[in-house]
């Protein structure tokens, strides 16, 4: 009798065991495409998600992005402000103004090195919507367009943007994925959801650490053939863009011209820095110095960083092949090779 008690017993306890909800996080991911590019959402939660009804939500904000500061997109908020020639001030969203005011921010704090006017010169140089050119322009060309390219031609306040120059026109490509990066970690942390890492097109921020540990994120080695890592870094609470120049260029009588241009001088980088990794708390602060530091050589780029405690990493080429540099708010990163 005791035996089929025990027996019972231990069949009730498996019973109970197997109706228990399972308590362990586990990962979820979305993705999809936005911005020419694509996304991709990893979160761990105990709960059952609604993922369909989750999508549907981060679709609709990327949407609401692209419908508000695409240049593809010939009706976006943005591209109706490009196209008006008057100087009166025109009323923009509240999400638009945001986008504008950090670009405005750290195009004045680097001195416009960050220039989000600086369409025109991209289209010049052959590396916007109207495609490869075949030579350098001549420096005419290049003096018609300067005159109305310019942080200092815009101006914002509040939810009012008015050109101070009627030719200007304003493109968020430096920025704009960065903040959609944030809204959809912002989305996740409504709903609730703390460790998470979302990607849009390389541009990432990362919530807490997963249950088994910190999020591992590739730094890509700068390379125009096949894919390989540079280092890897160990993450969390942290949002991380990069910029490099490795990819979309091209060349003329053996001179490469990078599809990042300096203001300065309106032409094409010509330094040796590849890529620059940029770490902050907001993926759209980061997005932006990424492009600044990139566009500025090493040296200039380094004492820039160290002034505003920015942690960057900066792979350089060498005749011996890639070099990293990197501030000294970067540091406590490089534990993880």
């Amino acid at each position: 009798m005791g035996l089929v008690l025990r027996c019972c017993s231990l069949l009730l306890v498996l019973l109970l065991a197997a109706c228990q909800p399972d308590n362990h996080p586990r990962e979820y991911q979305l993705e999809g495409k936005t911005m020419g590019t694509y996304y991709v959402v990893k979160f761990y939660t105990e709960q059952q998600p609604d993922l369909i009804a989750l999508q549907q939500e981060l679709d609709t904000e990327l949407e609401l992005i692209n419908d508000l500061m695409s240049t593809y997109r010939p009706e976006s908020e943005l591209m109706r402000f490009n196209r008006q020639q008057g100087l009166e001030p025109v009323t923009i969203s509240s999400q638009t103004a945001a986008v504008i005011a950090e670009a405005i921010r750290i195009g004045q704090q680097s001195e416009g090195i960050l220039d989000v006017t600086v369409g025109p010169l991209v289209e010049l140089w052959g590396f916007g919507a109207r495609g490869r050119i075949t030579r350098a322009p001549e420096a005419f060309e290049l003096a018609a367009i300067r005159d109305y390219v310019g942080v200092d031609k815009i101006a914002l306040d509040g939810n009012s943007l008015r050109k101070l120059e009627p030719r200007v026109a304003v493109d968020l490509s430096t920025i704009a994925k960065g903040y959609g990066v944030d809204r959809l970690a912002e989305i996740l942390l409504a709903h609730g959801y703390q460790s998470f890492m979302v990607d849009i097109g390389g541009d990432m921020r990362i919530g807490a650490t997963k249950p088994t540990g910190p999020w591992k994120i590739a730094v890509e080695k700068p390379v125009t053939q096949e894919r390989s890592v540079q280092r890897i870094l160990a993450l969390s609470n942290v949002s991380l863009a990069t910029s490099g120049d490795y990819r979309n260029y091209f060349e003329e009588d053996g001179i490469r011209y990078s599809h990042l241009i300096d203001p300065r001088s309106g032409k094409p980088i010509q330094h040796k820095t590849v890529s620059s990794t940029v770490l902050h708390p907001a993926a759209i602060t980061a997005d932006a110095y990424a492009t600044t530091l990139n566009v500025l050589p090493a040296t200039e780029a380094l004492a820039f960083a160290n002034q505003h405690q920015i942690a960057v990493l900066l792979i350089v080429k060498t005749e011996q092949g890639f070099e990293e540099l990197y501030s000294d708010a970067f540091k406590p990163y490089l534990t993880v090779n």
